[in-house]
């Protein structure tokens, strides 16, 4: 039976090693980081809803008059509160009812907000009276706007076939129901183009769809797939998990049809087309806005960490020299997000033998190679603050998976399930596994769970406990 592959052999060779900067692959029209990849995730209804709110704001504080002052502070706290709800989010299912009760809650929290802050900061009775008041109206005039827009984006799916192209992986009973409904209700704004998986059943009558019979990653991007479905695939041991890292790491939207979906109740995270329940999978860390925080923060903290510790650097690179000679620091190929190989930077705690063997001989505890200038910087991590460069150079970040050589990669996504799927992020400097006591001769299979979790629950809140629990180890010396 034909099986289609979500990943690229994992002992198939890594790029050329550079030595210069990571090497930049070619996007694909739906390849992360592409106009189109960016322009696809801009969902008109969601524009409209903003746009109506804002609009319906501004008529009813003009109408009373409100004031500069407390209009925007109404406004704030509206926008805010609904935008925190989700009311504003990409949806399947356009429907006004399933959305009012959300609306109508977070409108009465916006007031409830508003008539405390009027109260703590000694507001004129009239003024908070306005406020109330132009909230009451907005609540009562944005409900029949809201309808009005949910309307017109069902009938601009409908007409214009404004749908998301979507590749459907598992193409049995449950994935050609999903594509024949789609095709049948275009207002839910999908669009299937292609099954994935050994082919529709023959006894049924099926989409005539292309059927991708292999690498999962290079359908979507000749398709121009911006969202992906897991149904259930006519073969038990198919790759579903691989197939979602593969959507996941492109940028694509990815829905999911749980197990047991006849009883699955809605929640949030939950789309619905028709009797079908799909569980929306996050988007790809790379793809928020908060992404840009990261990176923003990672250029400062490098910059400033370089300034402050260049004397630290020297007196390290001093040692080196006077216990071993030349070179003082050290350079190694490693691979990085999306497979791309840059040059790491490290002060060399080894003692030069001759050939170089980094590459491909693993580093133990107890290696007569390192003296003991070597193993203080090692102990300490002083070794690690020349990747500072790394950083700010863009090849690394400051919290993420620890960067690997590309003979350790092959070797480790051939025996270690998902190790491959770490690369979707960029590497950095401290991790997840690293703060759990992961570092130098560990369990692989563990790194790699933790790597991956981390990935899929990244925020930058968790970036900053990564940072705090690091400070806590380089001071304790204590797993925490």
């Amino acid at each position: 039976m034909r099986r289609f592959s979500a990943v690229a052999d994992p002992a198939a060779p890594l790029p050329a090693p550079e030595t210069g900067r990571a090497h930049q692959r070619p996007r694909g029209p739906g390849q992360p980081g592409g106009r189109r990849d960016l322009l696809s995730r801009v969902n008109a209804v969601a524009v409209l809803l903003v746009l109506a709110d804002g609009a319906v704001l501004s008529a009813v504080c003009l109408h009373r008059g409100l004031g500069w002052g407390w209009s925007a502070a109404v406004a704030a706290a509206v926008l805010t509160i609904r935008g925190s709800s989700r009311l504003y989010r990409r949806r399947l299912w356009l429907s006004w009812l399933q959305d009012l009760p959300r609306s109508a809650a977070s409108t009465a929290l916006a007031f409830a907000l508003v008539c405390a802050l009027g109260l703590v900061s000694g507001t004129p009775a009239a003024e908070l009276a306005a406020a109330q008041w132009v909230l009451i109206a907005f609540a009562l005039v944005i409900e029949p706007v809201r309808w009005c827009v949910f309307a017109f984006g069902r009938w601009c799916r409908r007409r214009f076939d404004r749908c998301d192209r979507t590749i459907i992986v598992g193409a049995g009973e449950v994935g050609v129901n999903l594509a024949r409904t789609m095709l049948e209700h275009p207002e839910f704004g999908l669009r299937p183009v292609a099954f994935a998986d050994s082919g529709p059943d023959p006894d049924r009558h099926s989409p005539v769809l292309e059927v991708v019979d292999g690498d999962l990653a290079d359908a979507i991007v000749r398709l121009r797939a911006g969202t992906v479905v897991l149904a259930f695939s006519h073969t038990r041991d198919s790759p579903l998990v691989d197939a979602a890292i593969t959507a996941h790491r492109l940028g694509c939207s990815t829905l999911v049809v749980p197990r047991m979906y006849e009883l699955h109740p809605d929640g949030p995270g939950v789309e619905r087309l028709r009797s079908y329940p799909l569980m929306h999978l996050g988007t790809a860390p790379t793809s928020r806005p908060t992404w840009w925080i990261k990176r923003a923060a990672d250029l400062v903290l490098a910059a400033v960490a370089l300034v402050v510790l260049a004397p630290v650097i020297g007196l390290c690179a001093l040692a080196v020299l006077v216990e071993s000679g030349r070179p003082i620091f050290f350079r190694q190929v490693r691979v990085g997000m999306d497979d791309r190989t840059f040059v790491l930077y490290k002060i060399r705690s080894v003692r030069q033998t001759g050939e170089d063997d980094s590459q491909v001989r693993w580093s133990v505890v107890g290696d007569a190679r390192v003296g003991p200038v070597g193993r203080f910087l090692r102990r300490t991590s002083l070794d690690e603050l020349p990747q500072l460069w790394n950083v700010l150079r863009g090849d690394m970040c400051v919290v993420g998976p620890r960067p690997e050589r590309p003979g350790f990669v092959r070797e480790f996504s051939a025996i270690h399930e998902l190790y491959w799927a770490r690369h979707r992020v960029p590497t950095g400097l401290t991790g997840l596994a690293q703060v759990h006591g992961l570092r130098g001769d560990t369990s692989i299979a563990d790194r790699s769970r933790y790597d991956n979790y981390y990935i899929a629950n990244w925020s930058l809140w968790l970036d900053l406990r990564i940072l705090l629990m690091t400070a806590g180890e380089l001071c304790c010396r204590r797993n925490r």
